[in-house]
């Protein structure tokens, strides 16, 4: 028996690794360009796995490492040198994967056994017990379930504290004279520096810029930037975790996401490490809270949600919305500041945080009105964390309201969200506290737009009673100046010179 590992499973502990020691790896090439994916994703993956190759020889094991055009060709070359192999493999999240590689391998003469995958805190069989026959799912519910499950900030039956979650701490802007604690950040070896190279010579058209790549890119220096959360960014990533900051792309967020979502640490050894934290009274709970429902509460439950909705929620789109994903999302070109910091934070980053991710990009495009598959795209590409089963229910289900499947509203809002959270409207050109006129902030008109567009759908939708009897006080006149306003955002975002 051999273990196929993939590139998302790069954890020498996972079960298939502690009963066999001959290993297969293929870095197939021709996946990177699938789509214009981001420079430092395709660094990141490539050295990573080439790392843990050599971790792995280290330890003993023999890997056979096939770098080809695609697994069919890796696993042609494979099967050539060892007949009749059969393989063991984690069952990836992502949709009907195991199954296509398993038909890879059966047509050449060997066999695939899928496994549980252990990179994750819970199993398929724990939420389909939790969640019977239904079809829709909140979060909340989950987080509290796994929780106690599991023991994780638990006093006997009781959340410590008293609280299961403390949003109301955790949405605080930082004081102007705040610094962040520096980013750990991990000098390319070797490995790194080829593969970096190679990128830049085999993708020519990947957007973004990999001219400064920090991410770890072994299990040491992940649990080292683990460490260095918990020690210098933990304490202060409650109230500051929902901030945008001008100039500032990380604030005391984690930035572990890639490296989890990458095998290289595992759910349950940052969570662990967090609510040592807090008993060592090394951090609060309110900051310790946030961040393990992050991974126990949000993660968990997506890739959950995305099993049980393919392949249905890849195509979802409730709401009929079709404009293109305006240019400002590939050139960073343009007068609006949060957008602009947003889209510039992926490029040169291949990352953005959550807020960013939610109300500024998937917030414009949501008001905007654009394909919710294609802004998939443009995250799965994007980002340095992105996996399809990632996307998919963040963008889709969640971003974009194309389901209600993990939400009972959209996630829209004007500006004054932007300028509650952010310093950044205090900068911009455009007048947050205008929605029509000539330099009128564009989220504005779009947003009262979006909601008359969509009321058949939206009003009488939970929690957004509110809303609408704001739109029920604008009168005819107000309403044809937002829809003059939304067609000269549309035509800019068109000419790009939004």
């Amino acid at each position: 028996m051999t273990v196929w590992v993939l590139g998302d499973q790069l954890n020498p502990e996972t079960t298939p690794l502690q009963h066999d020691d001959h290993v297969l790896m293929i870095e197939a090439h021709a996946v990177g360009e699938r789509l214009p994916y981001h420079p430092q994703k395709l660094v990141l993956v490539f050295s990573a796995m080439r790392h843990f190759r050599d971790e792995l020889r280290r330890r003993g094991y023999e890997v056979t490492y096939v770098q080809a055009e695609s697994f069919a060709e890796g696993l042609d070359r494979f099967f050539d040198a060892a007949p009749g192999t059969d393989l063991v493999m984690m069952d990836p999240p992502s949709d009907g994967a195991g199954e296509r590689f398993r038909e890879l391998v059966t047509t050449r003469g060997g066999s695939l056994t899928l496994v549980e995958n252990d990179l994750f805190l819970t199993t398929p069989a724990d939420f389909d017990a939790w969640a019977g026959d239904a079809d829709t799912y909140r979060q909340e519910h989950w987080y509290r379930h796994v929780r106690r499950e599991r023991g994780i900030l638990m006093d006997g039956d009781e959340p410590v504290g008293g609280e299961w979650n403390y949003d109301d701490q955790n949405r605080e802007t930082p004081p102007d004279d705040w610094e962040p604690p520096e980013t750990p950040r991990f000098t390319p070896d070797e490995t790194t520096t080829d593969v970096v190279e190679f990128v830049r010579e085999r993708y020519p058209d990947a957007w973004g810029t990999a001219d400064e790549f920090y991410w770890p890119v072994t299990r040491d220096d992940a649990l080292q930037a683990r460490d260095h959360f918990v020690e210098h960014r933990l304490p202060e990533f409650g109230p500051y975790q929902d901030a945008m900051v001008d100039g500032e792309w990380a604030l005391s967020h984690s930035l572990l996401s890639a490296a989890i979502n990458l095998g290289l640490l595992t759910p349950h050894e940052v969570v662990e490490a967090a609510e040592d934290a807090f008993r060592a009274g090394d951090a609060p709970l309110n900051s310790v809270e946030g961040f393990v429902r992050q991974v126990v509460g949000w993660r968990e439950f997506v890739r959950h949600v995305y099993r049980r909705s393919m392949p249905e929620l890849a195509d979802a789109n409730q709401l009929d919305q079709t404009e293109p994903l305006p240019e400002a999302y590939w050139t960073g070109e343009t007068e609006m500041h949060c957008l602009s910091e947003a889209v510039g934070h992926v490029y040169d980053y291949g990352y953005a945080h959550h807020i960013e991710r939610l109300m500024v990009l998937s917030n414009f495009a949501l008001v905007f009105g654009v394909d919710p598959q294609e802004l998939n795209r443009w995250f799965h590409l994007g980002f340095v964390d992105a996996f399809h089963w990632v996307t998919t229910p963040n963008v889709v289900g969640m971003g974009s309201f194309a389901s209600d499947v993990l939400s009972s509203k959209p996630y829209a809002s004007s500006g004054n969200y932007v300028n509650k959270m952010s310093d950044y409207c205090s900068g911009c050109p455009y007048a947050v506290s205008k929605t029509t006129g000539e330099r009128a902030c564009p989220f504005n008109a779009l947003y009262w737009d979006f909601l008359k567009r969509h009321e058949a759908t939206l009003r009488g939708t939970g929690r957004m009673g509110l809303m609408y009897s704001h739109v029920d006080g604008k009168d005819d006149e107000e309403w044809e100046a937002i829809g003059e306003r939304v067609a000269e955002i549309r035509q800019m975002a068109r000419n790009g010179t939004l």
